[in-house]
């Protein structure tokens, strides 16, 4: 565990969901902006036809903006802005647990992959202890939360043991459908940011947050969906829609 990340996140200022030395305005090319007439939520390109997120997300009048760094301005250049044709659920998603949190997005047409846009790679092998991952969502101000998230934030974090993780979370089983990425569990100064954040470890998607209680942006650990345990579905909805 390399424990040296977690010192520059704990003198952060309360205004702010991030750390000034964390890789801002850099927009993972394979993250998608879901934006609703509820609260947004972060997704990630799978296929040129489909965006993966969590399934505790609630996106009425949904749209998909990928490429995109500052969601309040999708004039930006070279961003793409797609509706969908279906929302697929995992079937065993309660919306009472942090169970089988994940959830498809079918667009309503293929998207140009390019230098912005490009699909993120799925997982040949399950992550393991202490891999490094980039943890990617948006980000409010919040001397001004009124308005959308304005900039892009990424953190370096690290796949923690299910152990470790479980004396964090004593209020939740830890089970193999699930990883844990970060430094140590929060409980740290509050902040604002956009829900169902990815963990991509080494070019390869791991993860979907499925809950934090902390700030994901200051290193805080956060319970994910495990994608390699989800590839079977996945794979499945896809080739069956």
């Amino acid at each position: 565990m390399k424990f040296i990340l977690l010192w520059p996140f704990l003198s952060l200022p309360a205004a702010f969901a991030f750390d000034s030395d964390s890789i801002g305005d850099v927009v993972p090319p394979y993250l998608a902006y879901l934006k609703s007439d509820y609260l947004p939520c972060t997704g990630a390109l799978i296929h040129p036809l489909w965006v993966i997120t969590a399934a505790h997300c609630n996106l009425p009048r949904l749209q998909i903006a990928l490429g995109i760094t500052n969601p309040s301005n999708i004039s930006e250049g070279n961003v793409q802005v797609v509706g969908y044709n279906k929302i697929i659920h995992h079937p065993q998603f309660l919306v009472s647990s942090i169970d089988n949190d994940l959830m498809l997005i079918k667009l309503s047409k293929l998207v140009e992959l390019n230098n912005y846009v490009k699909v993120v790679n799925l997982p040949s092998s399950p992550a393991f202890e202490d891999m490094m991952c980039d943890v990617s969502t948006w980000a409010y101000n919040l001397c001004d939360a009124t308005k959308d998230p304005d900039s892009v934030q990424n953190v370096e974090v690290s796949v923690i043991s299910k152990t470790a993780c479980q004396v964090g979370y004593p209020g939740y089983k830890i089970k193999n459908s699930m990883i844990c990425v970060g430094i140590v569990p929060g409980r740290r100064l509050p902040c604002k940011e956009v829900s169902a954040a990815s963990a991509v470890c080494k070019g390869v998607l791991h993860g979907i947050l499925s809950y934090a209680d902390g700030c994901i942006l200051r290193a805080d650990v956060g319970i994910y969906s495990n994608i390699f345990h989800y590839l079977p579905w996945i794979k499945n909805t896809i080739r069956n829609n």
